[in-house]
């Protein structure tokens, strides 16, 4: 009878430990809304460059020759009358520094901070058609990366090599939460010009895409966190082993005192 009970126990602890589905499902609800609702739903997301970010810049034109100095991996491979231009193996970085300025060939100090990179490159473009008619500026932001901790299959950092990246492709390409992590609270944080700030999206609620934390920015840290039947199991097993630590400390006890009664009377 009690091996019964302990049984029924045991089963009754694993239904408890259990997520719901409601607790599991993605966007819940997402086929009743209509299409205003659908509508009021799109966002578009363009990465602004930020301070501390590492840009390489691509400065291209029909004549290479006249792009040299806007390429500074190239300038030793050039020699005066050449028309033969040789590329370097690695692409000259530009930090961008606390006052949000790069400093670039020829142009000096140019402000890269706040901008998208379709701004930047036009701006470059304007400023070196000086020099160089019809250039092209092709700019990629080299540090661009998030970091996903927490209830993840693969938790760690992710490069960003478009954009853009949603929360929902940093969780894809973490491996999707584990069965023990919390959908409906999961935590941002992000770094705003020195400037830190969170926010929280629930990934159970279609409201997700109205979100302003469904598009990442650089830097961004995403946590999930383990839900209640995680945090009570492990309340549980804490518990349970330091149950088995006080029993065990008291067996030893009573086999080194039993031991030495023993020897005694003999």
């Amino acid at each position: 009878m009690k091996y019964k009970f302990v049984f029924l126990l045991c089963i009754a602890l694993q239904l408890v430990s259990c997520s719901t589905p409601r607790d599991v499902i993605y966007f819940q609800g997402i086929d009743d809304l209509t299409k205003e609702q659908m509508s009021k739903m799109a966002q578009t997301y363009s990465a602004n460059i930020c301070e501390d970010d590492l840009l390489t810049i691509t400065v291209t034109a029909w004549d290479p020759a006249v792009v040299i100095p806007f390429n500074p991996p190239s300038y030793a491979f050039a020699q005066p009358g050449e028309t033969n231009i040789y590329n370097a193996q690695q692409l000259q970085t530009y930090l961008v520094d606390k006052e949000g300025m790069i400093n670039f060939p020829v142009l000096g100090r140019v402000k890269a901070a706040g901008l998208t990179k379709q701004e930047l490159s036009k701006n470059l473009q304007e400023a070196i058609s000086k020099y160089a008619k019809d250039a092209m500026v092709n700019i990629q932001i080299v540090n661009y990366k998030i970091s996903v901790l927490g209830e993840v299959s693969r938790p760690g950092s992710i490069t960003v090599r478009n954009d853009r990246i949603t929360i929902l492709d940093a969780i894809a390409q973490s491996g999707d939460l584990t069965i023990n992590g919390n959908r409906k609270n999961i935590l941002i944080y992000r770094d705003e010009s020195g400037s830190p700030e969170y926010g929280r999206v629930d990934l159970t609620d279609p409201a997700l895409f109205t979100s302003p934390y469904y598009y990442l920015k650089q830097n961004d840290v995403v946590y999930v966190e383990p839900n209640e039947a995680k945090i009570r199991n492990a309340n549980y097993s804490a518990a349970q082993q330091y149950t088995l630590t006080i029993v065990s400390t008291i067996m030893t006890g009573v086999s080194v005192i039993s031991t030495i009664i023993l020897a005694i009377s003999r």
